[in-house]
């Protein structure tokens, strides 16, 4: 599939800044990877409607039942190939089967069945979603995601892929924790607080959003930090480039302290343990074919509202 690059000057909410995006009309899609929620009646049904739909008109979809796993082990897609994946359900499948893709170089498009929807366009709009498909009308959006790997005493314990957010915090105890946070070796700060969001551009709306931090333009290539709760708030959210290393060392020498990804996997953490993350070598590719702008989806969304 040919992408064509433009190159623009867009404002994120917080701050300027310059970035690379991609917005062109594309070719035409023939063959469909279906991912449905799992255990939904609702998914499942607009699957197989959606599926009978593509095939009357020439394509191909294979319909396929999203299983999440809240372990720390990473899922793959289905084998075959495939112009691209649909995904039949709410942000949390779509951000699982999105973690899933990172790799394969498939655009992804969600219809919403869920409560928000931010990632996806409206289900019951879904046919003229995929009539744009069919003709190649559609835009594609590159972004930015996250790689982690956790080392203890010089070794890989932990690592994988995050598309929202990795979120080091506090387990059920009511306790701050220490973290200490390093960028390419050099000290950007410690902390005592519940916890520290690193965040993509996307996920910039979900937790770090709620704990304090900037909104950023989703196609932006930088990454967030939001402190949750620190102690004496002397440590601010602040908004990176994407490259270079994030390191976050754990200093607590009692009490739980835990890894989230994407708020569907967590691990556990030691003291001494250290976060590693840095941009995956493969971005997140949405295929969009609403036309509403970022800004007024955030409106729409309830991030900006009016007196």
């Amino acid at each position: 599939m040919h992408i064509s690059r433009f190159f623009s000057f867009q404002r994120c909410v917080v701050c300027f800044c310059g970035f690379d995006y991609c917005r062109a009309m594309n070719s035409q899609l023939t063959s469909f990877l279906v991912m449905t929620r799992s255990s939904d009646a609702a998914a499942q049904a607009l699957g197989q409607e959606l599926k009978a739909w593509l095939e009357g008109r020439g394509a191909s979809a294979r319909l396929c039942e999203h299983r999440s796993t809240r372990g720390a082990g990473a899922c793959k897609l289905p084998e075959g190939a495939f112009d691209a994946v649909l995904v039949l359900g709410g942000d949390g499948t779509f951000i699982g089967v999105a973690r899933m893709s990172l790799g394969q170089g498939l655009p992804l498009l969600g219809l919403n069945l869920g409560r928000v929807g931010f990632l996806a366009e409206p289900a019951g709009d879904w046919q003229r979603s995929m009539e744009a498909l069919l003709a190649g009308s559609y835009t594609l959006s590159r972004r930015v995601c996250l790689a982690y790997e956790v080392e203890r005493r010089g070794q890989t314990v932990c690592s994988g892929r995050a598309i929202n957010d990795l979120v080091v915090s506090r387990g059920e105890l009511a306790r701050l924790i220490r973290l200490l946070v390093l960028r390419d070796g050099e000290r950007v700060g410690a902390m005592r607080s519940d916890g520290l969001i690193i965040s993509t551009p996307t996920g910039s709306t979900a937790y770090g959003f709620s704990a304090g931090g900037p909104l950023v333009y989703p196609e932006m290539e930088a990454i967030c930090l939001t402190p949750v709760c620190p102690f004496l708030n002397n440590f601010r959210p602040v908004v990176l480039p994407a490259s270079g290393e994030i390191r976050v060392v754990v200093e607590d020498q009692a009490g739980e302290v835990r890894l989230s990804v994407d708020g569907q996997r967590s691990f556990a953490l030691e003291p001494g343990d250290v976060v590693r993350v840095r941009r995956a070598p493969d971005d997140l590719i949405l295929a969009e074919t609403d036309k509403t702008s970022y800004f007024a989806k955030l409106a729409s969304k309830g991030f900006f509202t009016e007196r």
